[in-house]
């Protein structure tokens, strides 16, 4: 009995006290709002205040903690708690920057952080402000509540997320690794949907395309527009246009675009778990990709690497034939896309001398292979989705957008991306990131909360 009692009274030392939760909700909201109301719109970048205020915060609680700047306006924040070293460091990681606004169009003011009906409206109020103060306020509850560690735990908080990744990320990376070296990561990138205020399942982001961008530039002789010309640049560019989005790219599957689908014909209609289990199946492949491309555009480019032409630029007036015509092309890569291949079948599906295809350059990302689903990582996070989420199914996802996860996964750092819950609904309707109304769920910010502290505490905290 007594040595019972010391095993028992030894593991409940171990163990950290369970958090204050209302009290934890109180000062997230706190800080939350007070971040939201900083415009970082980027450009032109103005995460200073931002970042000020956090240092003060960390300094506060004694939080260990390091400014770092390419540009002095633009800064950067690391903050590490250690452990006692017996495994490489976790990362936490959100950006300060948003994405600018038009204020006309908002309902509420972007930068003023209302609470309204449940929701908190502004700019960054789910890209990603969420996970900045969910990092933030990990930092505060370990320090706080004396969490034994086997990891150092790092809060990397970023400038330049939204478009100028080399004041940020690309920075960071390349002048101070050494800062946030890391086995696993934690940053944007997934969530919970809801459809009907029913949680349907968790999306933690394992892997992401590439962006790239190719022009298609049509060249021939000047002309008057009475005089129609075959030769006429912006019919050559025309045709090569609609010869590469009618092309479908291979389907190419990876682990966690094999994984996503399995997983979600298990929570889906009959009919739609059929598509979702026969994607590889030969003798059906070929429709379901059609529909894909037809009712589900998300899916399909998950499946290939994808081409969007998005800007066309020809002629200056209306009765000169142009002697060229440009399109541009919206690239997304899969993640082992041999892209000089890839131009050069472009070549070949313009098929017509008169079109150059050029690669042109962009805020691209480096390639990374997608994280690993057999890491103690992503174990923790699907302990977590059924503790904090009531057993949902987890969804590893290849993100057809692209994050600064990449320069990392590039690293060798194994990143996973995770965020709040949010509606279905919100996006058609105008609430989503990048939105005039974007805004989150209270409720759901405050689980986001306790499902960070779980996957953290699982990953880092003393075993």
């Amino acid at each position: 009995m007594l040595a019972l009692l010391t095993i028992l009274t030894a593991l409940a030392a171990a163990q950290p006290p369970a958090p204050n939760w209302p009290a934890i909700e109180e000062e997230t909201m706190r800080h939350y709002q007070t971040l939201l109301r900083f415009d970082t719109s980027d450009p032109p970048g103005r995460e200073l205040p931002a970042v000020e205020y956090i240092k003060k915060v960390l300094d506060a609680e004694g939080i260990q903690n390091e400014v770092l700047a390419l540009e002095a306006h633009r800064p950067n924040i690391v903050a590490r708690i250690k452990g006692n070293g017996k495994k490489r460091p976790l990362l936490i990681m959100g950006h300060t920057d948003v994405v600018n606004v038009d204020p006309k169009k908002w309902t509420f003011p972007p930068f003023g952080a209302v609470r309204n009906g449940g929701y908190v409206y502004g700019r960054g109020t789910v890209d990603d402000k969420d996970n900045l103060v969910a990092c933030l306020m990990m930092m505060l509850m370990i320090k706080r509540m004396n969490v034994k560690l086997d990891r150092d735990v790092i809060f990397l908080a970023e400038s330049g997320e939204e478009g100028t990744v080399r004041v940020g990320i690309g920075f960071m990376v390349k002048e101070h690794f050494d800062k946030i070296d890391a086995e696993y990561c934690f940053a944007e990138g997934g969530g919970g949907i809801r459809t009907g205020g029913k949680l349907h399942h968790i999306s933690i982001s394992t892997a992401e395309k590439i962006p790239y961008a190719l022009k298609l530039v049509a060249r021939g002789p000047a002309g008057h527009g009475s005089r129609p010309l075959k030769t006429n640049a912006v019919v050559h560019l025309a045709q090569a246009v609609a010869n590469v989005a009618n092309w479908q790219p291979p389907m190419r599957l990876n682990d966690t675009t094999r994984t996503y689908f399995e997983r979600l014909a298990t929570v889906s209609t009959p009919e739609e778990a059929a598509r979702y289990n026969n994607i590889v199946n030969p003798d059906r492949t070929a429709a379901i990709q059609q529909y894909f491309a037809e009712k589900e555009p998300g899916h399909n480019s998950m499946i290939r690497t994808s081409i969007s032409p998005n800007i066309i630029q020809a002629g200056y007036r209306v009765n000169v034939i142009p002697s060229e015509a440009v399109a541009t092309l919206d690239v997304r890569a899969l993640p082992d896309e041999n892209l000089p291949a890839f131009v050069e079948q472009v070549r070949k599906v313009v098929n017509d001398p008169a079109v150059e295809v050029v690669r042109e350059g962009r805020d691209t990302r480096p390639q990374a292979l997608p994280s690993r689903l057999d890491s103690e990582a992503f174990k923790a996070i699907e302990a977590a989705v059924k503790r904090v989420y009531s057993g949902v199914v987890t969804l590893p996802t290849m993100q057809t957008g692209a994050t600064d996860m990449a320069y990392l996964r590039a690293k060798g750092i194994q990143c996973y991306g995770v965020g709040p819950a949010t509606d279905s609904e919100d996006g058609p309707k105008g609430f989503g990131a990048h939105s005039d109304q974007e805004r989150i769920l209270e409720s759901e910010l405050h689980r986001f909360i306790k499902f960070h502290w779980d996957i953290v505490l699982g990953v880092a905290a003393a075993k």
